[in-house]
């Protein structure tokens, strides 16, 4: 998914507006903001990551997550032809099916519980159509953030359909990393975690998990306490590395449904802005100019009836680095 909005915020980080610590201070709460996806009846997003509190979890630096969304009265997701560079999409649906189609040639839908992987690298570009079929969509866009020495890496795109692994009150299914006895066979250039997990009313789950991961837990449904910190819907839960496991608790009279994301901590500074990550100002101007440009690095976009995006202007300052803030 592009971030179309039209002046993308730059964020800058070392504070903790936007989060809110628990009281045990192993869990903080990160709140999301609204994002409409461009036009005047623009499907709205709720964005967790990035933001001042945190800019990444693991190589985890975007996370959208939205609906359900009645197509019917918003028109559901048209997102144009876009660029992406130095990082992977993570697409994973709960309802719905989405068109995507890139310049790798890649023609595929996203369809609930199956995850679709690309891999922009040096330069892709593709477009996400909700498709006729679809009358509610519901789910979430995840970006990860390539390593210096994989920035660069070449276009690629994989899709995989995790099968339930089911526990006593719990159905987790795993899109990337190892959970639960279960591991994806989706490749990534940093060690990382992506599942959704869902529980039963009331259930508890307590999972073994890498104590050198950091995690954060995305609520969709349900009230879901986090290492003993209650989770509302759309709020994001980050535990920090050091615990070998996790628990879960639905406090809901209702079944409850998460996301869990993790990966080691990203020690490298970003840059990112609208859809291109890399390591300083003068890559971004770069790769802004080439997308203008309709340079080879990105490609084209075969099958989409319409224009592709424009790039929004830059902003009137140096861009800079992003990252996580020191925990006190």
């Amino acid at each position: 998914m592009s971030n179309v909005e039209t002046e993308p915020a730059e964020t800058r980080c070392g504070s903790t507006d936007g989060g809110e610590r628990s009281d045990e201070g192993r869990v903080d709460v990160l709140t999301p903001r609204d994002v409409p996806l461009g036009g005047p009846r623009a499907m709205t997003v709720r964005r967790t990551l990035p933001q001042r509190a945190r800019t990444l979890i693991g190589a985890w630096c975007f996370a959208d997550h939205y609906g359900p969304d009645d197509v019917a009265r918003t028109g559901g997701m048209d997102v144009a032809p876009h660029p992406h560079t130095g990082l992977q999409t993570v697409s994973w649906l709960f309802s719905g099916e989405i068109e995507h189609r890139d310049s790798l040639g890649s023609h595929a839908y996203v369809r609930p519980g199956e995850l679709n992987l690309m891999t922009g690298g040096h330069g892709i570009s593709h477009s996400e159509v909700s498709t006729p079929r679809t009358g509610t969509l519901h789910g979430v866009q995840l970006w990860v953030a390539l390593p210096d020495a994989h920035r660069h890496a070449p276009r690629d795109f994989q899709h995989h359909v995790p099968v339930p692994v089911r526990t006593d009150g719990a159905e987790i299914r795993v899109f990337l990393g190892s959970l639960a006895g279960d591991t994806s066979p989706v490749r990534t250039f940093t060690p990382l975690l992506g599942a959704e997990i869902q529980l039963e009313p009331g259930s508890s789950l307590t999972l073994r998990v890498d104590p050198a991961f950091e995690h954060g837990l995305l609520v969709d449904r349900g009230d879901v306490r986090l290492a003993g910190t209650l989770l509302r819907p759309a709020e994001l839960g980050y535990a920090p590395p050091g615990s070998d496991t996790l628990t879960l608790l639905n406090e809901s009279d209702e079944p409850a449904r998460t996301v869990l994301l993790g990966g080691p901590p990203f020690e490298e500074e970003i840059v990112m802005w609208w859809n291109f990550i890399g390591r300083s100002h003068d890559d971004i101007v770069r790769a802004r100019e080439e997308w203008e440009q309709a340079s080879d690095r990105f490609g084209a976009v075969e099958g989409y009836p319409g224009d592709r995006l424009p790039a929004p202007a830059l902003p009137n300052a140096v861009i800079r680095p992003r990252h996580n803030p020191s925990r006190h």
